[in-house]
């Protein structure tokens, strides 16, 4: 499936023609390591596509942490709109080590109608489920995006990001998400997203946008505007298990 957008020219009984604009498919899988903001991306990425009418599937592939993941916001998130694969609490109420399964919807959702947001499992491991799900060699549309927060251990410094990175395999690009959580600063989200965007030139890797909290609109620094801004919403403070 090709990733540009398509335009098909439909000819009428009677010689009439018109053109009609076909929506090329997004497919986005987001992974990072713990507290990157990897869900809240996800979510927020779902959202914003379907709020340009697109038909979207967010996808719950985070088989590592079980007790911090989209289960419990699923009821409203569909209420807005998305169609949400993932375990609902009453789903693996009682079920153990088997509540950390992968979900066979979850398994197969590249081939559902619409555009497919997943959410990996953090690391190298949540990396490795992507190969769980059917259909991967078939999606040339799919982009993997790793999301980085300089503020954690694992991402702290050059050397950490480039080992991190190198560690995941396959990366289509990164997304800047430097934070940390309601202590979050303007230069702590400056200072870490120069040090992301300066080692991903440096690993030839792009930096598709910084995710930036919402409180901070109109707050970021001109000098880093050349990498596009998204503003965010937080949603996983209430997704706590």
């Amino acid at each position: 499936m090709h990733t540009d957008d398509i335009t098909l020219e439909i000819v009428c009984s009677g010689g009439v023609s018109f053109t009609k604009e076909l929506q090329a498919r997004i497919a986005e899988a987001y992974i990072g390591e713990y507290a990157s903001g990897k869900s809240e991306l996800s979510i927020n990425r779902a959202l914003e596509l379907r709020k340009q009418g697109r038909r979207v599937n967010l996808v719950d592939l985070d088989t590592v942490e079980p007790f911090y993941t989209l289960r419990p916001i699923k009821k409203m998130l569909e209420e807005q709109g998305l169609n949400v694969i993932a375990f609902s609490k009453e789903d693996t109420f009682g079920l153990g080590e088997t509540g950390a399964m992968l979900n066979p919807q979850a398994r197969w959702a590249l081939l559902n109608e619409g555009d497919v947001i997943l959410d990996i499992g953090y690391g190298v491991y949540g990396a490795q489920t992507l190969n769980l799900v059917e259909g991967i060699d078939q999606t040339p549309e799919l982009k993997v995006l790793v999301v980085l927060n300089a503020s954690r251990p694992l991402t702290n410094s050059p050397a950490r990001i480039k080992g991190y990175l190198s560690e995941l395999g396959r990366v289509d690009g990164i997304v800047a998400n430097t934070h940390m959580g309601d202590d979050t600063t303007i230069d702590i989200i400056s200072a870490g997203n120069q040090m992301i965007i300066e080692t991903a030139r440096e690993m030839q890797i792009p930096v598709k946008y910084f995710a930036v909290d919402k409180k901070f609109e109109g707050l970021m620094p001109t000098e880093q505007l050349n990498v596009p801004v998204k503003y965010i919403q937080r949603y996983m403070p209430m997704a706590i298990w």
